[in-house]
């Protein structure tokens, strides 16, 4: 009895947040209309979600998706891959790593708006570009988690594998590679989120494809609903991908939950 009322529970706060969006939806739509606001400067969420329903059937929306998708996976792959290849590296070498922190750091601190630009002259207006800056914005969070991971790994375990002539490789394994899997999952949960602002940073400096030259289209036709409408699709993206490490963390994770 006492198990059915607390899946009872479960399920009402579980459309708790649906519910709340609903509302506040439906408020939003109440108060636009009743300030009779023109569409440019503020739409009204219907209008918002039949400018959605009209690009969708165009294949407008899907194909500029797309485009901005496939940079954003892309970007993150690459630089998840050498964040994590170079941030194992600068955790079992100390001396390489305080030599190259600072270049790291002041890389990290210049804004992408400021080298999308240079990077829109060097390599084209193409997809290259994007994927670099994408790959840019994701390096330092999941470096940073790798050694950070690495080093919080208990030096009695290791010196015990040592003890016990494990290799690099079983080393890496059994010891580096769980201990730190959860803080580099957390620099993932972040990276996932970046990559998309990097992705239309590229795209609103310089493109012909991708949800940030849709948005940069409609801002100069004023077109203010399919500016929501794309602003909504990157909001989607982000999500999804956030929840895809969170999916894949959990999985990979089961031993831990167990534990």
């Amino acid at each position: 009895m006492l198990k059915e009322n607390k899946n009872k529970k479960f399920m009402l706060w579980d459309f708790i947040p649906p519910l709340s969006i609903l509302c506040g939806l439906i408020l939003i739509e109440i108060l636009v209309r009743a300030s009779n606001y023109p569409d440019f400067i503020l739409p009204a969420p219907s209008k918002i979600l039949l400018r959605f329903f009209t690009s969708v059937r165009s294949g407008v929306l899907l194909r500029h998706t797309l485009v901005t998708f496939s940079e954003v996976i892309l970007g993150l792959i690459i630089g998840s891959s050498v964040a994590m290849v170079s941030g194992y590296f600068l955790a079992h070498h100390p001396l390489i790593e305080k030599v190259l922190t600072p270049y790291i750091i002041a890389g990290q601190a210049i804004p992408m708006a400021a080298i999308a630009p240079l990077l829109t002259i060097w390599f084209g207006s193409g997809i290259a570009p994007k994927v670099l800056i994408c790959s840019i914005v994701v390096f330092f969070p999941i470096q940073i988690n790798v050694i950070l991971g690495l080093k919080e790994i208990p030096h009695n375990l290791r010196d015990l594998m040592t003890s016990m002539q494990a290799s690099s490789r079983d080393i890496f394994r059994y010891l580096e590679l769980p201990g730190a899997l959860s803080v580099i999952f957390g620099g993932l949960r972040i990276s996932a989120t970046l990559s998309v602002i990097g992705a239309v940073v590229g795209e609103l400096t310089g493109a012909d494809a991708g949800l940030g030259y849709l948005l940069n289209t409609a801002r100069g036709q004023y077109d203010t609903a399919m500016v929501f409408v794309a602003v909504f699709m990157l909001m989607l993206i982000a999500l999804l991908l956030y929840l895809s490490v969170v999916l894949i963390e959990r999985r990979l994770l089961k031993w831990q939950r167990k534990e």
